[in-house]
């Protein structure tokens, strides 16, 4: 990379950084709770302290927001204008919503009262959004194979939805919204940082300004400050707490900071490096009054998250942009630029073995944590080459 000219065409960091997050966020999500060391999970809501698996959602919101940048350029180059930009920001969050609530929906279906196996309803909501929002080769001549598929997703959808009933006869409920999702989550914060993006024209310090009143937001609302709007909280409760958009946002101002050019790539990797020192001890400090705590979402748990991300990034900036040194990471490359993909595609694979009855698990057991741990790990590899071998045969989800 030419340090006078840190901007270019793609940062390849950006796509190694999503898939490595990407590779940790399988390994965490299939640890057997029970036989694995506590420093890998979660830790409790009331529990003041970090586990793995607690950086590691945060560390892809940190992702979605640097992509953000690149994507509105990528849009405006290809001639879309200030409304097609923003018609595409509403239905990818949109989507993202939907995906995110029909997936949490999964474990509240009752089999008997809907008529259908709650792993066959699974397998068939996930095969219908990958009809729906699949990205198909550019073929004239398959075009309408193309627009079939994606209707029979759609109808596929429709009938799932209809179909669906949760609760107990005499009290049978329908799809709820308890929370967003993961999903759900993501499509928030991706909405609040794309149209800060767009319209603060991508500019660093205005955009780190709006970081900097979200932390702001996150705080006056783990003080209770904001019941005034608790009306809202049933649809904007996300964006109201500040936590999710703060983190987004962090991601979005280090991806400005890549742009800018009278910085050399060097002096970006050591700002980024100072940012993430800084966010970690401002993180700490607001641990005075705010635990570090993923489930309650406090800003000191945001902060140092971020300031991880940060040090974990610029470190990979260095490496594979500054450095050139890429080969190591060709996998999760990959799977970073397919990451909705990376991130789906394992479920299926969970519903279709216990629906299935099969017994590929064997390592989730008590007895040997390094077993526990070797199988997660395993697993998370496999899935990264699964989705690698799904994008190769054109199954590649974009929203």
């Amino acid at each position: 990379m030419n340090e006078s000219q840190p901007k270019i065409q793609r940062i390849l960091s950006i796509d190694v950084m999503r898939g490595l997050t990407l590779f940790l966020m399988l390994f965490v999500n299939d640890l057997y709770e029970r036989g694995v060391p506590h420093w890998l999970l979660h830790s409790e809501g009331d529990v003041d302290g970090m586990g793995l698996a607690d950086w590691v959602f945060p560390g892809f919101l940190f992702m979605v927001g640097m992509s953000i940048p690149y994507a509105i350029a990528s849009r405006k180059k290809l001639g879309e204008d200030t409304i097609q930009v923003v018609t595409h920001i509403l239905i990818r969050t949109l989507s993202l919503l939907l995906i995110g609530v029909l997936m949490l929906n999964v474990g509240r279906l009752n089999s008997e009262l809907s008529g259908i196996d709650r792993n066959l309803w699974a397998v068939l909501l996930y095969v219908a959004v990958f009809l729906v929002w699949n990205t198909y080769p550019k073929k004239e001549q398959k075009k309408t194979v193309y627009l079939l598929l994606k209707g029979l997703g759609i109808i596929g959808l429709l009938a799932l939805v209809i179909v669906f009933k949760a609760g107990k006869p005499g009290h049978v409920s329908w799809l709820k919204i308890e929370w967003w999702g993961i999903l759900g989550l993501i499509g928030w914060g991706y909405f609040v940082a794309a149209l800060s993006c767009l319209f603060l024209k991508s500019k660093l310090w205005p955009v780190a300004g709006l970081w900097l009143f979200f932390i702001g937001m996150n705080i006056c609302s783990q003080l209770g400050l904001l019941g005034w709007l608790d009306f809202l909280n049933p649809v904007f409760g996300v964006i109201i707490d500040g936590n999710v958009p703060s983190i987004v946002l962090a991601g979005l101002t280090v991806g400005l900071m890549l742009g800018q050019k009278s910085w050399s790539a060097k002096k970006i990797a050591l700002c980024i490096a100072a940012l993430g020192l800084i966010c970690i001890g401002l993180g700490f400090f607001l641990r005075n009054w705010f635990i570090l705590s993923k489930i309650y979402g406090t800003p000191s748990w945001a902060l140092v998250c971020n300031g991880i991300s940060m040090l974990v990034y610029s470190l990979l900036f260095l490496i594979v942009d500054i450095k050139g040194k890429l080969r190591w990471a060709s996998m999760f490359q990959a799977a970073g630029k397919n990451s909705l993909t990376t991130y789906l595609a394992p479920d299926v694979i969970y519903f279709i073995c216990w629906g299935m009855g099969f017994e590929i698990f064997f390592y989730k057991q008590e007895a040997s944590p390094l077993l526990a741990v070797a199988g997660s790990l395993g697993w998370a590899a496999v899935m990264i080459g699964f989705s690698v071998f799904l994008s190769k045969i054109n199954i590649r989800l974009k929203l």
